[in-house]
């Protein structure tokens, strides 16, 4: 569990999506953000999610959000998978986990009986100030937008 809460300030990142190019949460100051922390690319959970958002894109933009994924896959992981899901948004390579760290979202899981430290799937609605708006830890992949918008 995150202990980052609604009402405070988001932490300003600085990472590269799925071409290279340098994100940073500073720099969409004035919007809305849905950052989404998944596991790996290309997982069942995960494609469903990413695919929820996908196409519930358009309403999700009408709301004023701009969406950003992260997860500790490569760049080109990241263009994989966006291309073979056709995914309308930017990926974030988180590969030395800052971000992760940032939003304590890494931490010890369990599965089939093994325990390794991995990324607890979670999403932060930001407001156009910067501050955390709500935070989503049961995140249901299959109807993720309705849990963001209603």
């Amino acid at each position: 569990m995150t202990k980052i809460k609604a009402g405070s300030k988001a932490p300003d990142f600085k990472g590269v999506d799925q071409h290279g190019n340098e994100i940073k949460l500073s720099d969409y100051k004035g919007k809305k953000v849905v950052l989404y922390f998944y596991p790996t690319d290309d997982t069942p959970g995960c494609t469903a999610q990413a695919c929820n958002l996908r196409d519930n894109y358009s309403a999700l933009q009408k709301k004023g959000y701009e969406v950003l994924g992260v997860s500790k896959d490569s760049e080109k992981s990241h263009q994989k998978f966006i291309k073979k899901y056709d995914l309308p948004f930017s990926l974030i390579a988180d590969t030395d986990l800052k971000i992760n760290e940032a939003y304590d979202v890494w931490h010890e899981k369990k599965f089939m009986g093994r325990t390794f430290m991995g990324t607890v799937r979670t999403t932060f609605v930001i407001d156009e100030k910067g501050k955390i708006e709500s935070v989503i830890e049961k995140v249901d992949t299959a109807n993720h937008t309705e849990q963001i918008i209603g």
